[in-house]
């Protein structure tokens, strides 16, 4: 029996949604101007109706129960489906909750604009309805770094979004990306990386490496020569700086790095095994030899 929705692809979800039931409220980015990013660029950013998203979880929970399988986990796609209006997510979000009672969590992609926009009584009714998963990709902290790639908000607004979420219900699992301040700006990347991941103390905490993809105008400025990419020796050096600065204000972090564009899976808790995931990370710099780069993975 085929699965019987359609998804406007490509979609995209974290790694640690792997297992999760997908069900997209919005189409596309409504950024969609990051200059390191092209997952979303063949598409036009829009909130779908309510009729068709209802439809689609319908159709789902039918094929689930002929499937003798009730979900666990559901993530609500696309880029920051969190950016659509709560006359759209209120209803999505009960229908979800009627249709699959066993579900433990909803997870959504985040920016720090649609964290800003839900007011705390918003966000809090949310999450009080399961949908109380939250993904920041938050890059940098950095704002020079932010402002380069035009990520559409400054560590400010990282802070103040995070902090709003997490007061009412929400985790949250923050993404940071190795080199993307290329070597001009890895310094105050990795330091102010440190200050709002201390402020903030996501739940969760991962990196993703920076790959200059083709087609972006990321890849246009490297091969122009205006931006410098880091070798995996000095990429693995910001990891180790960031992960040795740790001192989460509020909450231990988990940390993961096992997106498909690391090079190699570490993880730990921090700020306890800090000093185990530094030790490792300067044995993997002492053997990686010097002027090479990582492989570009085969998807993203």
């Amino acid at each position: 029996m085929n699965f019987p929705i359609q998804y406007d692809e490509p979609v995209f979800r974290p790694p640690s949604e792997g297992k999760a039931f997908l069900i997209q409220v919005t189409i596309g980015c409504s950024n969609n101007l990051c200059t390191y990013c092209d997952m979303y660029r063949s598409k036009k950013y829009s909130v779908r109706a309510i009729a068709d998203i209802e439809s689609d979880l319908d159709k789902s929970a039918a094929y689930f129960k002929q499937m003798g399988y009730s979900p666990k986990r559901l993530f609500l796609c696309d880029g920051d489906a969190l950016g659509a209006p709560m006359d759209v997510l209120v209803p999505v979000v009960q229908k979800i909750n009627e249709l699959f009672p066993e579900l433990e969590r909803i997870g959504i992609y985040a920016t720090a604009q649609n964290m800003l926009d839900k007011s705390d009584d918003e966000l809090s009714l949310l999450a009080s309805m399961k949908l109380n998963m939250a993904y920041l990709g938050m890059e940098s902290g950095s704002d020079k770094v932010l402002h380069m790639v035009v990520k559409g908000n400054n560590q400010s607004d990282m802070i103040e979004g995070s902090l709003k979420v997490k007061k009412n219900g929400w985790k949250l699992s923050t993404i940071a990306m190795l080199g993307l301040g290329g070597k001009k700006h890895s310094a105050e990347h990795i330091r102010e990386t440190i200050k709002v991941i201390n402020e903030t103390s996501p739940e969760y905490f991962s990196f993703l490496t920076t790959m200059a993809l083709p087609g972006t105008p990321y890849h246009r400025m490297v091969d122009r020569g205006s931006l410098e990419m880091l070798t995996t020796k000095e990429l693995l050096g910001e990891m180790k700086e960031i992960i040795a600065g740790l001192r989460p204000r509020l909450n231990p972090i988990l940390f993961r790095a096992n997106h498909v564009s690391n090079q190699y899976p570490l993880g730990g808790t921090l700020p306890n095994d800090n000093t185990q995931i530094v030790q490792t990370l300067t044995s993997w710099i002492d053997q990686t030899p010097e002027g090479v780069f990582p492989p570009m993975p085969s998807s993203m």
